[in-house]
C-alpha cells in the first residue's frame, strides 16, 4: 500500500475468518444492497457463500482499522480460480451461465473472476485501485494469459437494459475464437437495438463501473446475457486477452513486472 494508506494491507486469504468476513462483504453488497438471494445464503449471520468458495483464492483488501472479530475488516474482494485448479472442482462458475468450450479449448492459461465488491464506505477511493494491483501481481506471477468472469448489471428488466447491452454487442463482442455463449436454455439475446438506435452515452451511463472498466482497459463481452431472477442480476461475460489488452492496461502491467525483477 502507499505510505499515505498504511492501514490497508492485500492479501490472499489465509484463515476461515477471513473467509467470512469476504463472505459478510458480499453479503451486505449483494444482498442487502442489491436485493440477491441464494440456495446457501446465510441471512442468519449475514454470509453470501456457495459451494465453489472453497476451491477459489480470496483476493482482499483489509483495513486494519477495522474490527476482525466482528469480520468487519474486509473491505474489497475478489475471488479467483486459476485453470490449474479446476480439474479438482470439475468446473468454473461461470460454466453454470455460459458455455466456455472455446476458452477451454485455447490451451491458454486461464484465471475465472467473480464476487468482486467494494464496501460502500470505500468506492470511490482507491480501494478498486488496490485490488486491481493485486489482481495484476497474482496474473503474472501464474502467467496468466486470459481473465475472465460473469459480471452483473442490477435488474433483470431487459427493457431497462437496451442500450448498454446493444452497446456492448456492437462494439466490444469477444472475437470469435474466445467467444462465449450463454447456455442454450438461458439464452437472451444482447442484439436489442439497431446500430443507429443505440446512444453511447447513455448506454455507458447505465453500465456499472467495474464493467465499464474492463472495456475501457479493452476487454471483450460474450455474446448473450443470462438473466439471474434469484440474485436480481442480468449477467454478461467479461474477457480480457493479455496479449491484446490495451497500451494503457499493458503499461500497468508492464510496470509490475519491471518492479519484481
Amino acid at each position: 500500500m502507499t505510505p499515505e494508506e498504511p492501514h490497508f494491507e492485500l492479501r490472499l486469504a489465509t484463515e476461515e475468518r477471513d473467509l467470512l468476513a469476504a463472505q459478510r462483504l458480499r453479503y451486505n453488497v449483494f444482498v442487502t444492497e442489491l436485493g440477491g438471494d441464494g440456495d446457501l445464503v446465510d441471512h442468519d449471520r449475514r454470509l453470501e457463500r456457495d459451494a465453489y468458495d472453497p476451491y477459489y483464492d480470496h483476493l482482499l483488501l483489509i483495513d486494519r482499522r477495522r474490527d476482525a472479530a466482528a469480520l468487519d475488516h474486509v473491505v474489497g474482494v475478489y475471488r479467483l480460480l486459476p485453470c490449474d485448479r479446476v480439474a479438482k472442482l470439475g468446473r468454473y462458475y461461470s460454466e453454470g451461465e455460459y458455455d466456455l468450450a472455446p476458452l477451454k479449448a485455447s490451451g491458454r492459461r486461464l484465471l475465472e473472476l467473480g464476487r468482486s465488491c467494494v464496501h460502500a464506505e470505500y468506492r470511490g477511493g482507491t480501494a478498486m485501485f488496490h485490488l486491481w494491483n493485486g489482481l495484476a501481481d497474482y496474473v503474472l506471477r501464474r502467467e496468466i494469459e486470459i481473465l475472465f468472469g460473469v459480471a452483473s448489471f442490477h435488474g433483470t428488466d431487459i427493457e431497462a437494459l437496451r442500450q448498454p447491452l446493444s452497446y456492448l454487442y456492437r462494439n466490444h463482442l469477444a472475437p470469435e475464437g474466445l467467444r462465449v455463449r450463454v447456455q442454450p436454455d438461458h439464452f437472451q439475446s444482447m442484439d436489442l437495438l439497431p446500430p443507429d438506435a443505440i446512444d453511447r452515452r447513455e448506454a455507458m451511463r447505465l453500465t456499472p463501473a467495474l464493467i465499464k472498466a474492463y472495456i475501457r482497459l479493452g476487454g471483450f463481452v460474450g455474446d448473450g446475457a443470462f438473466v439471474d431472477h434469484a440474485f436480481n442480476t442480468t449477467d454478461i461475460c467479461l474477457l480480457m486477452d493479455t496479449r491484446v489488452m490495451s497500451e494503457k492496461h499493458r503499461g500497468f502491467y508492464t510496470r509490475k513486472q519491471e518492479a519484481r525483477v
